[in-house]
């Protein structure tokens, strides 16, 4: 049995620069409009003496600092994208930071559940005119904030360990777990000031003042689904986590196109939350290259850094197709 030996060119795993700059700039935005409407909250709340918009305006300095996280993560994955210590790049600083977001966005669901048991059990008198003005304010930033948000997209660019390749098909959609945290904490509070307002005039108008907490209950569960499902695609992403059995049989298919190929030992990871890597074993009746099946892999687009290993079949021992 022989095994091909092929030497690597050097090169950056930074996959997706343009994307995460791009989302690294609509962060930034929402966290100045975030700051500044947290500002203006706590100044007019002190000097008028409402709570209401004192406590707002530090609500708003917590979702701030989830933010912050968002934005830290985008400025340490550049920084560090030429940085040797990471052998495949930094992609998943921004996987590790939605993780982090989902935590916290889980524990204000819990919160939310918790206080509005409290005020069922303990109700509270409520001023609605004051909150409702405190309520529509939250929801006009938070509306500005998911629109500044919107969209991410990645090209369909494709770079190989052992051989830089390009494909032409059509790009692939990106999926940023750091943005998606961010997009989901300032959608989160949207739904609570919608559900605040509707609760407030229900309250003030039909003295429905129990709609309070089950609306924030309610507001809390679907927020608590959003954390979890965030947890689950961004924990499984850092675990190498791999369930896409679509993209293996590509690459199976592709490699064993000629006939006298065979995939032996196929493993395939995630290195950023668009990005694969894949380590490939590969068994052959003829000697072809690593550069010959690198090629053939061109047109899987989220496939961005391979390594493979070839072994020529010389017995009727081997497993090789027939």
């Amino acid at each position: 049995m022989h095994t091909q030996t092929i030497h690597a060119i050097s090169h950056d795993h930074n996959f997706d620069d343009t994307a995460n700059s791009a989302n690294e700039k609509k962060t930034l935005r929402v966290i100045i409009l975030t700051l500044i409407t947290m500002v203006a909250e706590i100044v007019t709340g002190t000097l008028t003496g409402s709570m209401a918009l004192l406590a707002d305006g530090w609500h708003m300095g917590t979702h701030t600092f989830a933010l912050g996280i968002t934005y830290f993560a985008y400025i340490m994955a550049r920084r560090l994208a030429s940085s040797p210590n990471y052998g495949f790049g930094t992609g998943k600083f921004g996987i590790l930071s939605g993780y982090t977001s989902a935590i916290f966005l889980g524990a204000t669901a819990i919160i939310m559940i918790i206080e509005s048991i409290d005020r069922i059990i303990n109700p509270v008198n409520i001023a609605f005119n004051e909150a409702i003005i405190v309520a529509v304010i939250g929801l006009i930033v938070n509306i500005l904030s998911v629109w500044m948000l919107q969209g991410s997209g990645a090209d369909g660019h494709s770079h190989n360990h052992h051989t830089h390749s390009h494909s032409s098909d059509k790009p692939h959609v990106h999926h940023d777990h750091n943005l998606r945290a961010a997009y989901l904490h300032v959608l989160a509070d949207a739904l609570t000031s919608v559900l605040a307002i509707s609760a407030l005039f229900a309250g003030k108008y039909l003295g429905w003042s129990f709609l309070d907490p089950v609306i924030g209950i309610a507001g809390g569960i679907v927020i608590g689904k959003w954390a979890i499902g965030l947890l689950k695609s961004s924990g499984r992403l850092l675990l190498d986590g791999n369930d896409n059995e679509e993209i293996n049989k590509q690459v199976i298919t592709a490699i064993e196109s000629d006939g006298d190929s065979i995939v032996s030992d196929l493993h395939i990871w995630p290195i950023s939350s668009d990005a694969l890597a894949a380590a490939i074993t590969i068994i052959s009746k003829e000697n072809r290259s690593a550069t010959e099946y690198t090629t053939r892999l061109n047109n899987i687009t989220r496939l961005k850094h391979t390594t493979i290993e070839t072994h020529l079949c010389t017995d009727a021992t081997c497993k090789c197709k027939q």
